[in-house]
């Protein structure tokens, strides 16, 4: 059944969102290529496959429908890190606004009556509960390391060998 013109559009605006947070966290891999931590800059590039990911299961909901998915004007900061922590700040509030992008998807699908979407969506909230716990506990590990040096090579050992 094809979903109505408003909550087609409220996709195709997460479709954009999850298109964005791609380009963020590949422009924060390329940040870690040039400080020379390799695995954290291959998490990041990992978590930006991700990204991609979710717009492709996105898209795939709205053609399944028969409506007609769009990708918007994707925006991102002039991005230039200082330390881990800063990176992982700017990933957490992409995520923390994905997040609220996704619960706005859940209002109008309940608003709109849209029993067909709530599989998806409901996908998509736990997805982002774990995104956004996963980014907390790295931000909380990278405020505890700071500048110390052998802090940041575990970390990015450890982030390069979950990637």
């Amino acid at each position: 059944m094809k979903m109505n013109e408003q909550l087609e559009d409220a996709f195709s605006t997460q479709i954009t969102l999850e298109f964005e947070s791609a380009m963020l966290y590949r422009q924060l891999a390329i940040e870690f290529e040039l400080q020379d931590l390799p695995g954290i800059a291959s998490w990041m590039q990992a978590h930006a496959a991700e990204e991609l990911g979710h717009a492709d299961r996105l898209i795939k909901h709205l053609t399944d429908r028969d409506n007609h998915p769009v990708i918007g004007d994707i925006t991102l900061p002039s991005i230039k890190i200082n330390s881990i922590a800063e990176a992982f700040e700017i990933a957490l509030e992409a995520e923390e606004k994905v997040s609220e992008s996704i619960r706005g998807l859940f209002r109008l699908g309940r608003e709109t009556d849209d029993i067909d979407s709530r599989p998806v969506i409901d996908w998509f909230i736990a997805e982002q509960v774990e995104e956004e716990a996963t980014v907390r506990e790295i931000l909380g590990r990278a405020k505890l390391i700071n500048d110390d040096g052998s802090g940041i090579l575990r970390l990015d050992a450890e982030l390069g060998s979950s990637a």
